[in-house]
């Protein structure tokens, strides 16, 4: 069978396409040097292993021989997996957007030999279809506009480059202040949908950040419409079809508007994002759904979700995603006919499944079920639900035979990132020491695997680590050392984290106007040094990093971290009047940063009384707390507020500091408690 170039990379996207008879390059100097000589433009095209229409276009075209003629004749091809590299695809949706097009994936661009966009689209069928030329004419108009149109083409360049220039340079501005923060909560609360949760209309995204702002309003102000319409998102999510009911976790999101029907991929970020919120809703409502849906969340990464090395032997660390499709159809592993639950089930949990779950003869989607529970989101009783958990795993081991999903199973350290935080802030405030063992074995992996002197690399893949890391990767990160330190006080997690702090300061930072570029100084293969504070599927890397540089503040004291945080704000404050939508990480760090509950613990580990302290600060479910736990004879940073105030018995005791104030030693946990809720 014929091979090109993708048959050496390791990213499992590339690997599917290394079999087709387009002549794909993976980016890099050869490809584009190849370009320049030639004088032929690029074809530039983008996805995922886990994206559904990548898989059609790919079917369609990038397997049709007729189809990969003209491209190969015209074009030098480059394929690129947007997940080993983030800063290339934001580069080129960006680009997409100045054409007025909506970005996606897949991606197609064209690019002069110098990488310069030119003209682009998404998804193009192999023949009219759906209001859109079909791709060969597009390869031929483009081709011989290419050619023939010189003056177009320079024009376009030129005017794609100069607003990617100013994307590139964000309008800046002051602080956030408490008004203005609360003035945008109720923004977003007026685009929240009151019936089903999650914003605006089909399609839906689970949109975690916008969601924790809303938190953040409530536990500030007490909003509960604000608490309420978080919460309401959060319940029809877990209880819609796009949760994966027998095997646990979130899909990437839903094409209606009732969070019914997803698209089926599983992505580490979103489930990692969800499950932050799940340990938040759960401690402050005491809702067994959220608890459940975070133990069977916690279940499939644990059991489905580490990847593997070279010889097939689990790491630790955590896989990127799994497919939507198999056996060439999208959702085909989560689906069910009525007759295959019957098959399985007694006649009585048949019934009663089949109610509960919205499972028919005619199906929900396209003639077959995709199981729910949005008609009744309510939690059953205690015995009913036992005995619907007993049909679930019957069902999840039949499934189980089916042909599965493709896993792509590269591990990147910003995703990772994500998770390794969630994980262990899920695991301290559930008691899971298995969970808490899972983050550190992640950390040590991507800490020891992918850092190289301090910088971390992007991917990982099977023994091959893979492209210089990025702001993400690093914030990411950070914010993970800084969970595990709070919850295991092992100085080493800050030591980690500083040392992350240093790189990203040194490669990352604009030193004249604030904030930090998405890619290092010594990034060579790209046309633009993009920087920016909005999220997308996942926080901003300045956004989180605001967030680390407040809990960095409010461990140590030291004023430069406040400084640091304040200045990242301001470099991006500019641009919220006119979409703060796209700014909410920014905006909650920025509420960390000036809301912290600092916590200090003083008490050897083990002590009953030291345990009975924690075991407060563990319940309290407030996402503004700092914690610092201290055992007997070490000292806090003396430029912290607490420094120094410990009185001289032995007993363990908690401060309870806010604004640089704190309060006086606290032995009894009752008042500990009482400190915490005022």
């Amino acid at each position: 069978m014929q091979q090109n170039r993708l048959a050496g990379e390791t990213s499992p996207y590339l690997l599917q396409h290394q079999h087709n008879p387009v002549d794909w390059h993976p980016w890099g100097p050869e490809a584009l040097a190849l370009a320049k000589q030639t004088g032929k433009p690029i074809l530039l095209s983008v996805g995922y292993a886990a994206c559904h229409w990548c898989h059609v276009m790919a079917h369609e075209s990038f397997e049709n021989e007729a189809i990969a003629s003209v491209m190969n004749e015209h074009f030098i091809n480059i394929k690129v997996d947007r997940e080993e590299r983030p800063d290339l695809d934001a580069i080129y949706q960006n680009a997409l957007a100045v054409l007025g097009e909506h970005g996606g994936w897949p991606l197609t661009m064209f690019l002069t030999p110098a990488a310069e966009p030119f003209w682009g689209g998404t998804y193009f069928p192999p023949e009219p279809r759906y209001g859109r030329a079909g791709f060969p004419q597009i390869l031929q108009a483009v081709s011989a506009a290419y050619v023939n149109d010189t003056d177009r083409i320079t024009t376009n360049v030129q005017a794609i480059g100069q607003a990617l220039e100013r994307l590139a340079n964000p309008a800046p501005g002051g602080a956030i202040t408490d008004a203005e923060q609360q003035q945008m909560a109720h923004r977003l609360l007026r685009e929240m949908d009151s019936v089903n949760g999650g914003l605006g209309r089909a399609p839906k995204f689970p949109q975690p950040t916008a969601l924790t702002l809303l938190w953040r309003q409530w536990q500030r102000n007490g909003d509960t419409a604000c608490r309420d319409a978080a919460l309401l998102t959060l319940k029809r999510m877990s209880q819609g079809g796009i949760y994966d009911h027998l095997g646990g976790g979130y899909a990437r999101y839903s094409v209606d508007e009732r969070w019914l029907a997803p698209h089926f991929e599983k992505m580490l970020y979103d489930n990692a994002q969800l499950l932050d919120l799940l340990t938040l809703a759960h401690l402050k409502t005491g809702s067994p759904l959220f608890a459940q849906r975070r133990e069977e969340t916690v279940s499939w990464l644990l059991r489905e979700m580490i990847a593997e090395d070279a010889n097939g032997q689990p790491t630790g660390a955590f896989a990127a995603t799994l497919d939507a499709d198999s056996e060439g159809e999208e959702g085909r592993f989560y689906v069910w006919q009525e007759s295959q639950i019957d098959d399985l089930l007694e006649p009585d949990d048949a019934a009663l499944f089949k109610r509960v779950y919205d499972v028919g003869a005619t199906g929900n989607w396209e003639g077959k079920n995709i199981l729910n529970r949005l008609h009744s989101t309510d939690w059953l009783g205690q015995e009913e639900e036992d005995r619907l958990l007993a049909m679930r795993q019957t069902l999840r081991q039949a499934r189980d035979q089916r042909v599965w999903p493709g896993w792509d199973d590269k591990v990147l350290s910003d995703w990772n990132g994500l998770m390794i935080a969630a994980l262990a802030r899920s695991g301290f405030a559930a008691e899971r020491q298995d969970w808490l063992d899972a983050a550190r074995k992640a950390f040590e992996f991507i800490a020891t695997t992918l850092d190289e002197n301090g910088r971390l690399f992007h991917s990982w893949r099977r023994g091959v680590r893979k492209h210089k890391g990025t702001l993400d990767d690093h914030a990411n990160m950070i914010d993970a050392a800084l969970a595990l330190y709070q919850i295991d006080s092992d100085p080493r997690y800050m030591d980690q984290a500083l040392t992350w702090v240093a790189s990203v300061e040194a490669h990352f930072r604009d030193n004249a106007k604030g904030g930090f570029f998405t890619t290092a100084a010594d990034a060579d293969d790209l046309i633009v040094r993009a920087k920016n504070a909005h999220d997308t599927a996942t926080p901003s890397g300045n956004g989180v990093m605001v967030r680390n540089y407040a809990q960095l503040f409010h461990l140590t004291g030291k004023d430069a971290y406040r400084q640091a945080a304040a200045t990242c704000i301001a470099a991006f404050t500019g641009e919220l009047e006119r979409n703060f939508f796209a700014l909410c990480s920014l905006i909650n760090g920025s509420d960390l940063l000036n809301h912290a509950i600092q916590v200090v613990v003083v008490g050897s580990p083990d002590a009953p009384a030291t345990k009975a302290l924690m075991e407060i600060v563990r319940r309290s479910g407030d996402s503004d707390i700092v914690l610092q736990q201290i055992s007997p004879g070490f000292n806090l940073p003396p430029e912290h507020p607490a420094a120094g105030k410990s009185p001289s018995d032995d007993r363990p005791l908690a401060f309870v500091c806010r604004n640089q104030t704190c309060s006086l030693p606290m032995h009894d946990p009752a008042a500990l408690e009482s400190a915490l809720g005022d």
